[in-house]
């Protein structure tokens, strides 16, 4: 861990009892100001004060738990660095294999499996922020045997120094480099198979039958969310996250087909003057100030929140793995890290019983 973290800029030193704190670890001694310990547990991440006399319960292992529980982890110490007096104070935390805000996360869960298929065969649509989270979490699963995985990565921008910033895969090495290449390139380090796509998402072509028939999609305009349903896949697990500084810790997920099609749930938007249209805004995109993935604005300023798309990401590939170990799959979920406790989980209607969307062992 400290090879990383001097990999990434930061420096190995002793830190004043009164730093805010997040632990990897046993439980602490009480101390003064803001700590918190992250915990993974089966399918089960979150946070508990450090000082706490709090466990959660064995279960049987999942890494995207701990994908989950460092996302919460750096959103509780953002919350606290903003002037909320509350964070850090409470548990908080959900289930990758039941996240229903009525299931306890600390509580043992006998329903929980463990990991013994995982996903041969997606196509992740947009590599950005939220493209490479998902990236990142394929990465963390324990694959028996990579080389069984084949991967369509579409996208047509450059990775830029926003990206770097923003996005968990990229670094300054890679910016000018096509997302495609750079993130077939990181895919193929581990071991998988990739291919690349470098066009626009749109309804104008067909998914050929020896192409991957689930899709990942990371993208963040409507246009493009309203031709998901329409060019063959047989399962997508879609996630948008909120723009604006007020509400840019939302995350609403959606897995279609649904009940209604995407060209209704995401309504041709109006002639209406967009920030993002403004002559200064396209000017800093094409400069490559901006990056149109991962981004918020406040204030006409462009704002990134990576441990959002973390958080996403986890529970993105949750549906997937569920599907996989005859779990449940869930058309809407609506999370705002605000509030974890509060938010809205509702079945499928399909479930996908039928669905064989290619997988391989776990290890």
């Amino acid at each position: 861990m400290a090879d990383a973290v001097a990999a990434l800029g930061g420096h190995i030193g002793r830190a004043a009892n009164d730093v805010p704190t997040i632990v990897i670890g046993p439980q602490q001694a009480c101390r003064d100001g803001f700590g918190i310990r992250a915990i993974a547990r089966g399918w089960r991440g979150g946070i508990v004060p450090a000082h706490a006399e709090i466990e959660a319960a064995a279960g049987a292992r999942n890494p995207l738990a701990g994908m989950l529980a460092a996302g919460l982890a750096v959103n509780e110490a953002f919350k606290h660095v903003n002037g909320a007096k509350a964070a850090g104070r409470a548990p908080v935390g959900l289930s990758l294999w039941r996240p229903s805000a009525a299931i306890d996360w600390l509580a043992p869960d006998p329903s929980e499996p463990a990991l013994t298929f995982l996903p041969s065969r997606l196509w992740l649509i947009g590599l950005g922020h939220l493209g490479q989270a998902y990236l990142w979490g394929l990465g963390l699963l324990p694959y028996a045997a990579p080389s069984d995985v084949t991967l369509v990565l579409q996208d047509v921008d450059d990775i830029t120094e926003s990206t770097e910033s923003t996005s968990i895969l990229s670094d300054a090495a890679m910016i000018g480099i096509k997302k495609t290449r750079a993130m077939a390139a990181w895919a193929e380090r581990r071991g998988f198979r990739g291919s690349i796509l470098e066009r626009l998402f749109a309804a104008d072509f067909k998914r050929q039958p020896d192409e991957p028939a689930i899709a990942l999609c990371g993208l963040d305009n409507a246009v493009g969310r309203r031709a998901l349903d329409q060019v063959g896949f047989d399962m997508i697990v879609e996630a948008g996250l909120g723009r604006g500084y007020r509400d840019f810790r939302t995350m609403r997920l959606h897995t279609l087909p649904g009940r209604r099609p995407t060209t209704e749930m995401w309504k041709a938007a109006p002639n209406v003057e967009l920030v993002e249209d403004r002559p200064a805004y396209a000017k800093l995109l094409a400069e490559g100030t901006l990056d149109r993935c991962g981004m918020t604005l406040l204030a006409g300023k462009a704002v990134g929140a990576p441990f959002v798309g973390a958080v996403a990401a986890s529970l993105a590939l949750s549906e997937i793995l569920r599907l996989l170990h005859g779990g449940p799959v869930h058309r809407l979920i609506d999370l705002d890290l605000l509030g974890v406790d509060h938010r809205t989980v509702a079945p499928h209607d399909d479930g996908f019983d039928r669905l064989n969307p290619g997988f391989t062992a776990a290890s």
